[in-house]
């Protein structure tokens, strides 16, 4: 999937004038230009985000977390960038060009979802996507789909650009060629509308395989990169909580001292958790242990829990006024409360008690 033409980026600039109804919204435009040059930066060598399990984890971890203290949104898309890059050197997939912006579409909700289908001249998608964060700006995807021989991960080069352009090139045209294009509407979200997240329609989008059938669920790095969300969502946390933390700072409220102290606990046994699940993937990361899977139960669970205590206390602390008058905060709250419901809550819980029920637990876990 390498393309070396140039970037759209750097020919037109991110914000390059697009179509009435054709480009993300303010907050998918500010979001993108942030994730556009937090991904040039890593091409350029001026950031780093080591891959999972060579050793460097834990500073994986915390860039992530970082770039989610500082934006949400953002975020969301940095991390679908760098898991992406990370399933390719797993799989051994093509790696990432210069000027390339990748994305992980996976999401699976009920519906038709994607179907694959083998032509003579390879493979093709079509259907429809949902939850495509960065649709109009990530020039490149991984997206699974449904193959007669099972569910596969094929890469696509979507159409977007990064200053949210769509291409003629792969719009369907009047007699339907190819396409892959964002659904206007699908994404009318106040919390991480900066995700830009909106179903993508795919009409006989040529796309190459990257790894086996169901290779993308089987390797270890799947669990790993769940536990890179997970970072992300602390990161979500440690922003939401900054409110309170300046506010124990300049006034004297044990009320608001307790809230600061439980809320500083919490952030400090997920940072803990973070920091140990790093330790053991770069301890075996090949899962050969088997544990993978269960240490993402529980660090995810652990976070969630604790970026929900995070939004309550600081909440109640600190009354409506943040919420009201400080827009990165109140874009921070309502982000976050959005992105940890990638945490599916009592399934995700179920999922863990089930293992943990049949013995399938470390020395941790006893």
């Amino acid at each position: 999937m390498q393309d070396t033409a140039p970037s759209p980026a750097r020919q037109a600039g991110a914000d390059a004038a697009l179509p009435s109804g054709t480009g993300p919204g303010p907050e998918g435009r500010r979001a993108a230009a942030g994730f556009i040059r937090y991904a040039d930066a890593l091409a350029a060598g001026g950031r780093d985000c080591p891959l999972p399990g060579g050793g460097a984890t834990g500073a994986r971890f915390d860039a992530l977390r970082e770039v989610a203290r500082d934006d949400v949104a953002v975020a969301r898309l940095v991390e679908g960038h760098v898991d992406a890059v990370a399933i390719l050197a797993e799989l051994r997939g093509e790696p990432v060009g210069d000027g390339q912006y990748w994305a992980v579409w996976a999401a699976e909700p009920p519906g038709s979802g994607l179907t694959a289908t083998r032509t003579a001249d390879g493979w093709v998608l079509d259907g429809v996507k949902q939850y495509c964060s960065g649709a109009h700006t990530c020039t490149h995807a991984l997206v699974t789909a449904r193959a007669d021989d099972g569910r596969r991960l094929f890469a696509v080069r979507t159409g977007a650009g990064p200053a949210g352009d769509v291409r003629d090139a792969v719009r369907p045209g009047p007699e339907g060629g190819s396409g892959c294009l964002p659904v206007p509407g699908t994404w009318p979200a106040l919390g991480m509308a900066g995700s830009d997240s909106p179903d993508v329609r795919f009409t006989r989008v040529p796309a190459v395989p990257v790894g086996e059938v169901e290779a993308y669920v089987r390797r270890p790095g799947f669990h790993h990169g769940g536990v890179g969300v997970a970072a992300c969502w602390l990161g979500g946390a440690e922003a939401v909580a900054r409110v309170l933390f300046e506010r124990a700072g300049h006034r004297a409220d044990p009320f608001t001292d307790a809230h600061a102290g439980a809320v500083d606990l919490r952030l400090y046994a997920a940072r803990t958790v973070l920091r140990r699940a790093a330790e053991e993937i770069d301890a075996d990361p090949l899962d050969r242990a088997g544990t993978a899977a269960l240490r993402a139960l529980r660090a995810r669970a652990l976070v969630a829990d604790a970026c929900a205590e995070v939004l309550d206390r600081v909440g109640r602390a600190t009354g409506a006024g943040p919420l009201c008058r400080d827009e990165r905060h109140a874009r921070a709250a309502a982000d976050l409360t959005v992105y940890v419901r990638q945490h599916h809550a009592e399934r995700d819980l179920a999922a863990l008690g089930e293992r943990v029920a049949r013995g399938d637990r470390n020395e941790a876990g006893r």
